[in-house]
Parts: structure tokens; C-alpha cells; sequence
């Protein structure tokens, strides 16, 4: 007979040890115990922010409705976009009833349309810039941007807004992505309360650029926004999510885009 190798008799042993390990048990009648009442406390009045890429901007009839339909989505304070060409973002405004600022980053070669990105809100929209990225794509030589503005929630707290739309990761290299990321947190320096939202195409710069200088990343936990991977993010600073349960995707039952919208409450810090 042949013997079992010595790695399967590690991994016997191994699994042996862990089932034979000791519980820890609570027996005394007493506790632990662990209470809370918040029935009746009012909530926080949080800022509701959505970021949604609406590919190519093509289905805007579809976006309004989900915009306005979904429970998690409707009444937003912030809405960032996404590429979109300015009738497309003008005619969601118009039928949500939001203010709104749209600059262009390119003629899409594939639309032969404006492609660029949007901030929407029912609030006072002052101070609003182009932030033009670094580096070109690698293949079509397309710029990227981020749009930024100031919203003065319920025309009081100015909050300074980003809607970002980066490179994706065959069209340019982790430095030159993590180029784009410090110019928008360049931009940002000196602003108290800061909202970064949009389609990052990846993930990393999300830590390594703007986690790591002090943005709390609200969607890190969120999961797949397109496809198999998570590319749309909501980063703050100044801010923090009103709940445990703030932050969210939107399923995207309409087939509006090939993304998900994602979503959170955030309150002041």
C-alpha cells in the first residue's frame, strides 16, 4: 500500500488540530449582553451622492428613470456622470430638475460624439473647473478629466466635487494612472470637505493614491460594478457615511449602462 505523502499528512494533522480546538463559551446567564435603543432618535440628515457612467451616454431616457425611480439613487444632493456629451446631460438636468456644469474631455472616435463628465445637483454650483489629467491613452491618444465644481448643500455646506473618469488599465501603466489621481488630489488641497467620485477604470490608485493621503474610501467594499471588476468609487474627505448600511450599488434593471451606479449618505466629520 502506498504511504500518504507528507503533505497530505500535514494537512491531516493541520485539520485534526482545528477541529480540535477549544471553544470559548459563554455561560454565565448574565452575559455578555449587548443592547442599544435608537427607536425614535432622529437620523442624521445626510448628503445623498451618486456617481453613474452612462457608457457613451446613449440610453439617457433609461438614466432619468433610474436616476429618479430608485429609492437609493432619487433625491441625491450630488450626482456625477460619466461619459456624456452636453444635450445628454442637459436633458437628465432638465427632466430631474438639477442644476448642472459638463465639460468635454474628447470627440469619442466611436460616437463621433463630446465625451466627458458631468456634476449634477439641486444645489448652488459655483467655482467650476476642468482638471485636464496627464498622459494620453495608449492606443486612441485620448485625454481624460475630471470635473470639478463647489455645491453649496441645502445652499449652505460647500462641498468641492470631482466627477473623474481615468484612464482604463490597457490604455496606460500604474504610474501614469497614479499621475492622474495626484492631479486631482492636487486640485483638492485646501478644500475642507472633498467628494471624488467616478469611473476609476481599477481599483489601485483608489488605495495608493487617494486612501493613503487621508480620503476615506467609502466603496471599497461595494464589489462589482462592471463586469467582474469594481471600477466606480466614492472617495471623501471631511466626510463620513451616516450609517453601517449608507453605501451601495444600484442594480441596473433598465440596462441603462454597462456599469452600476453606486451610492452613499455621507454626513460632515
Amino acid at each position: 500500500m502506498r504511504r500518504p505523502g507528507r503533505s497530505a499528512v500535514l494537512l491531516a494533522a493541520v485539520c485534526v488540530a482545528a477541529a480540535c480546538a477549544r471553544t470559548r463559551n459563554y455561560v454565565d446567564p448574565a452575559g455578555p449582553r449587548f443592547a442599544g435603543q435608537f427607536a425614535g432618535q432622529p437620523r442624521p440628515r445626510g448628503i445623498r451622492v451618486v456617481s453613474f457612467n452612462v457608457k457613451y451616454g446613449r440610453n439617457v431616457t433609461g438614466a432619468a428613470a433610474l436616476l429618479g425611480g430608485d429609492a437609493r439613487l432619487s433625491g441625491a444632493d450630488v450626482i456625477a456622470l460619466q461619459e456624456m456629451d452636453e444635450t445628454g446631460v442637459e436633458c437628465l438636468a432638465r427632466t430631474l430638475g438639477l442644476n448642472y456644469v459638463y465639460y468635454p474631455a474628447s470627440v469619442h472616435p466611436s460616437t463621433h460624439r463630446n465625451f466627458g463628465n458631468a456634476i449634477l445637483s439641486p444645489w448652488p454650483i459655483e467655482d467650476d473647473v476642468k482638471v485636464v489629467l496627464p498622459h494620453l491613452g495608449r492606443f486612441r491618444k485620448q485625454q481624460r478629466i475630471a470635473v470639478a465644481a463647489t455645491v453649496r448643500v441645502r445652499g449652505e455646506l460647500p462641498l468641492r466635487v470631482y466627477s473623474v473618469h481615468m484612464e482604463t488599465p490597457a490604455g496606460m501603466g500604474p504610474e501614469a494612472k497614479r499621475d492622474q489621481a495626484r492631479a486631482v488630489l492636487q486640485s483638492a488641497a485646501g478644500h475642507p470637505r472633498v467628494l471624488i467620485a467616478g469611473d476609476f477604470n481599477g481599483r489601485s490608485v483608489a488605495e495608493t493614491v487617494f486612501a493613503r493621503s487621508g480620503f476615506l474610501w467609502l466603496t471599497r467594499d461595494v464589489g462589482h460594478t462592471i463586469s467582474h471588476f469594481s471600477w466606480d468609487h466614492l472617495l471623501t474627505r471631511g466626510l463620513r457615511l451616516a450609517g453601517c448600511a449608507s453605501v451601495g450599488s444600484a442594480p441596473n434593471a433598465l440596462k441603462v449602462s454597462d456599469h452600476l451606479p453606486v451610492w452613499a449618505e455621507v454626513v460632515p466629520d
